[in-house]
């Protein structure tokens, strides 16, 4: 699943390796892991022209294609998928997703309305929680529906964290159609990382944002209860963790650019408690 919180390094649309993780799954965690970051910081890092990023990151597409099809990999990463994907019966899909989305991350771009932001998250954050379920043996169409909502919902919350950080990298998450409704323009944005400080409207844009990210949180929770066990509990840690940072930003007047709401580790007891509190299971249908 996607997450919020820190796992093997630092990647946030991955999920936590943790203690809670069963241990025969870790190494396949660690290694898609690895690959992601690897291609994440192909389209981030350093100081390569946007043509070399993307060639990097079609190259790692030539190496899927090639192990897909039974032969040496000739990218470590993706080899190191291989027996993996082998032994878990894995989708090479999602792979070819991310690198998908970590494409368009190449080039700034903005996002017209809700429904190109989801197609986005549909390729950047929801593949994530496809490869972790097929670990689990527990990837079908009920499962899958929830665990997208809880992706999704967690890589919006991630957007809405770090506004500022995205829009000095030339990224807008905002929808376009949802900034005209509340009057925003993007010198707004500009003005606000520049202050430290949002404007009303764009706390309300940003307040709305944070709404849509809730509910769709709320709608995949009950995924935990469904997939149960270990990690059941690890989904239960994730979706409490997101719940946390939506009320540390709805504390902090919606304002990110003030102050970016993140987990600490002073969290823990308050996570811990929404684990235990929140609704699990989806309303009993009327007979």
């Amino acid at each position: 699943m996607a997450s919020p919180v820190h796992g093997v390094d630092h990647y946030e649309n991955f999920p936590v390796a943790s203690w809670l993780m069963p241990a025969r799954l870790r190494p396949a965690v660690v290694a898609i892991y690895r690959f992601a970051r690897h291609a994440d910081d192909l389209a981030d890092e350093g100081d390569a022209l946007p043509a070399t990023r993307v060639a990097a990151l079609q190259s790692l597409v030539y190496a899927i294609d090639r192990a897909e099809s039974g032969q040496e990999a000739g990218d470590p990463h993706v080899q190191a998928l291989v027996s993996h994907v082998h032994a878990h019966r894995l989708s090479w899909a999602p792979f070819r997703a991310l690198l998908s989305a970590f494409m368009q991350d190449v080039h700034p771009h903005r996002f017209a309305d809700n429904a190109a932001l989801l197609d986005y998250c549909s390729r950047s954050a929801d593949p994530v929680g496809h490869l972790v379920l097929g670990l689990a043996g527990r990837l079908d169409h009920e499962t899958q529906g929830l665990s997208n909502a809880v992706c999704t919902a967690l890589q919006r919350i991630n957007f809405l964290q770090d506004m500022a950080g995205d829009w000095m990298r030339g990224r807008l998450y905002l929808p376009q159609d949802a900034m005209a409704r509340c009057g925003i323009q993007e010198a707004d944005i500009a003005q606000a990382t520049d202050t430290a400080r949002a404007h009303a409207p764009l706390r309300q844009c940003i307040a709305e944002q944070a709404l849509l990210a809730h509910q769709q949180l709320m709608q995949g929770a009950p995924l935990a209860a469904m997939v149960g066990g270990r990690i059941g509990w690890e989904l239960r840690a994730i979706v409490a963790g997101g719940r946390r940072i939506l009320d540390k930003l709805e504390a902090g007047s919606h304002d990110p650019f003030a102050h970016r709401p993140a987990l600490t580790r002073s969290d823990a007891l308050a996570v811990a408690r929404m684990m235990m509190s929140l609704r699990w299971r989806p309303p009993a249908q009327p007979k």
